[in-house]
């Protein structure tokens, strides 16, 4: 799983969630480190007109409450941030450098080939796609001033 860091500058960068079964998300508020999975029996989707809510079921301590999508940070699954790499994705190489094993992902953007390594391979994949969510919106990060 990415890091908290990661997750949020992936959010701040612009990268949309449209939340799906299985997906893992934290409530983006001081204090609270718990991860969800959204999940018919504990964590439902629920879509209002004023917008998208995440509903919980199934804890006593949540059980009826609810957070917007905004107050939610979305936790990419390696899967999901190899396809939101899409053609761009060239390769992931596992390296064992000085004992430590480390992960490099590769991509062709089109600007040049990129390397992008982490010692996990979703951490790598995140660093990758944060880059191309960056150029996608010419490094405009919201809540930023331009």
């Amino acid at each position: 799983m990415i890091s908290a860091d990661l997750a949020q500058d992936l959010a701040l960068a612009g990268l949309r969630w449209s939340p799906a079964p299985g997906d893992r998300f934290a409530i983006a508020a001081d204090g609270l480190s718990e991860v969800f999975t959204v999940s018919e029996m504990t964590v439902e989707v629920h879509d209002y007109p004023t917008g998208r809510v995440l509903g919980f079921n199934g804890t006593t301590e949540w059980a009826l409450d609810s957070v917007t999508i905004d107050q939610a940070l979305w936790f990419p699954s390696e899967e999901q941030l190899r396809t939101l790499l899409g053609g761009t994705f060239r390769s992931l190489v596992r390296t064992d450098a000085d004992g430590e094993g480390r992960f490099t992902v590769t991509v062709d953007s089109g600007g040049g080939v990129e390397e992008f390594s982490a010692a996990d391979a979703a951490e790598a994949y995140g660093l990758a796609v944060h880059t191309l969510v960056l150029a996608a919106t010419d490094g405009v990060v919201e809540g930023q001033p331009t």
